[in-house]
């Protein structure tokens, strides 16, 4: 009778610390949970998420060269 009362304490105590830590650390696990099931899905392409940034080099240096073949400017002659 005392082994099995004894591993029922221990089951239990597993149970609870489990629990603890699910609570404890809640936010942290929903995200590494997501990040497994994004990777998991095959139908998940990052790609098409709404959310486009904007390139690093936003105010990029114009070319000053108005003959250059890459100018948009039309020259009327």
């Amino acid at each position: 009778m005392g082994a099995l009362t004894t591993a029922l304490i221990a089951i239990a105590g597993v149970i609870l610390g489990w629990i603890t830590i699910e609570m404890a650390c809640k936010p942290c696990l929903e995200k590494g949970r997501e990040a497994i099931d994004q990777n998991l899905n095959p139908d998940y392409d990052p790609d098409d998420q709404d959310s486009i940034r904007a390139p690093l080099t936003a105010n990029a240096p114009q070319d000053s060269d108005p003959d250059s073949a890459s100018s948009t400017a039309v020259k009327i002659v």
